[in-house]
């Protein structure tokens, strides 16, 4: 039977990584306020330490390990944030961490793991191709894996954030929150509705191969086509043997919306023009939903900006309106 992640579990992981992340502000967005009609906060997690939520995670999960797992090393596939998390969070316990990635992932994210000194694995193009790899480093080198989203800790852990909005804003009507592999969408679901039961939370994915969705929408856990995105940290698959995050957003999360890339585009554009912001494409999708109408929330709103790790060429192309799509990004 799957585990439940509760409030108690993430009460819990924040007490296990108190002093080893950032408590991020949560701030007034006077410019998207006046366009809802109603308050709308910015959870800026976008200024945790390694630049993203993953941190919260991948040291709740790690600070979790028994002295023999610590001495085997970690590794985790990733599409570039939790690979970041979870180098940091071992390279501070003096710990091994080797992470898989496919080809997808964007140098500048590589090259931000690499300088944490974890030995990285590129394989393949997808999400998937780089767990087949993980499989192999568990069988025959005995390493400790840890998943960027399907493992009871990582929920927890992302579930800390859940309870600093709710702590920041406590009349919050709905919290808009990035969805891929559904970690942090579950863990701050479980928060919010453990803690307010009437706030919303709504996941907000890319259209060009949201998995979870598409799960959502076949009942079960598919395998979809990874393609190329300006919100490059929401791709991957959920895992055909998913065993947590699927049911956690399938029974918590109000509604998922998907954007277009242009929608993410001019998330990326008004953080950055209104918002004096910088944010990846991930991190822009709860400010191009509202933009876009796709989400109108009836009271205090929450949005939350997951990760800044951008190519920053690409984000001075996408400001100055010259990359709107993912098909651009190379250009």
């Amino acid at each position: 039977m799957p585990v439940k992640i509760t409030l108690q579990h993430i009460r819990a992981a924040r007490e296990r990584i108190a002093g080893k992340v950032e408590r991020t502000p949560a701030v007034l967005s006077q410019s998207l306020s006046d366009r809802a009609g109603h308050p709308v906060h910015l959870k800026l997690e976008h200024h945790q330490t390694t630049g993203a939520f993953k941190l919260r995670g991948a040291s709740n999960a790690i600070a979790a390990l028994s002295l023999q797992e610590r001495s085997r090393g970690v590794v985790a596939a990733s599409t570039g944030n939790h690979g970041r998390a979870l180098a940091h969070a071992a390279r501070l316990e003096g710990m091994r961490a080797v992470i898989c990635m496919s080809r997808l992932v964007p140098e500048n994210k590589l090259d931000a793991i690499r300088r944490l000194g974890a030995d990285i694995r590129i394989v393949g193009n997808s999400q998937d191709d780089a767990q087949q790899e993980v499989d192999r480093l568990v069988a025959e080198e005995g390493l400790v894996m840890l998943p960027p989203f399907d493992h009871p800790d990582i929920i927890a852990g992302q579930g800390t954030l859940g309870l600093e909005i709710m702590e920041q804003v406590p009349d919050a009507a709905a919290v808009l929150v990035p969805l891929s592999g559904g970690g942090l969408a579950a863990g701050v679901a479980a928060a919010v509705k453990g803690v307010s039961p009437v706030t919303k939370v709504i996941g907000v994915s890319m259209a060009r191969g949201a998995a979870m969705k598409a799960s959502l929408d076949a009942g079960r856990p598919v395998q979809i086509e990874e393609l190329p995105t300006l919100a490059d940290s929401l791709g991957g698959g959920i895992g055909l043997d998913n065993r947590l995050t699927f049911a956690m957003c399938r029974d918590l999360l109000d509604d998922v919306v998907l954007l277009a890339e242009d929608e993410i585009a001019a998330g990326i554009r008004h953080a950055y023009e209104q918002e004096r912001e910088i944010v990846e494409g991930a991190g822009a999708v709860g400010i191009g939903a509202l933009l876009s109408g796709k989400v109108t929330a009836k009271g205090p709103t929450v949005l939350i900006l997951s990760g800044r790790n951008i190519d920053m060429a690409l984000h001075r192309r996408i400001v100055c309106g010259e990359a709107a799509t993912a098909t651009e990004r190379a250009a």
